[in-house]
């Protein structure tokens, strides 16, 4: 009984793993519904053949939906992250003695990861502030309602990628 306690009530192992699924939830929501738009949705409007003038608003309202629950992942994916950064920082010091800023490795790819996030998050901003400022004259199948959205997911991919790396580099 006392080690079914132990597992379920060592909240030194429970807050770092909630956190982190909380944290892998937000991104692969995110880059889950980049893909979707990318992937599904502005290939489906283009093979129903639909006129111009409805392209528009259907991918704005997929659009609209999906930068609401975007604006909320962000401040998750950057309050866990943060998070995550900590517990990190004890595991190296508690495998090695030195903290994060002796792994040399873990860092560079950590910038890179924090790069792409805020290249990211750039793109996501410029949407979210200039998006209702854009002209009107962009229509049809050239259409994109999130501006770089193709950039945009490789930019996901190559940060979960960045993020799995920086998984087997602590453990």
């Amino acid at each position: 009984m006392d080690s079914v306690q132990s597992i379920f009530l060592d909240l030194n192992q429970l807050i770092p793993i909630v956190n982190h699924w909380l944290h892998l939830l937000s991104a692969v929501i995110w880059i889950g519904g980049l893909a979707f738009i990318v992937m599904a949705v502005k290939p489906g409007l283009r093979e129903a053949a639909l006129p111009k003038e409805y392209v528009r608003p259907i991918t704005d309202a997929f659009y609209k939906h999906y930068k609401r629950v975007a604006g909320i992942l962000l401040v998750v994916l950057l309050f866990t992250g943060g998070i995550n950064l900590h517990y990190v920082n004890q595991i190296f010091v508690s495998q090695t003695g030195q903290g994060m800023q002796n792994h040399p490795k873990y860092l560079w790819i950590f910038c890179i990861k924090l790069i792409l996030v805020l290249c990211l998050l750039t793109l996501f901003l410029y949407t979210v502030i200039f998006k209702s400022d854009q002209d009107e004259e962009e229509e049809g199948e050239n259409y994109e309602s999130i501006p770089f959205q193709r950039a945009a997911l490789w930019m996901g991919f190559f940060i979960i990628l960045c993020a799995a790396a920086m998984k087997h580099l602590h453990q």
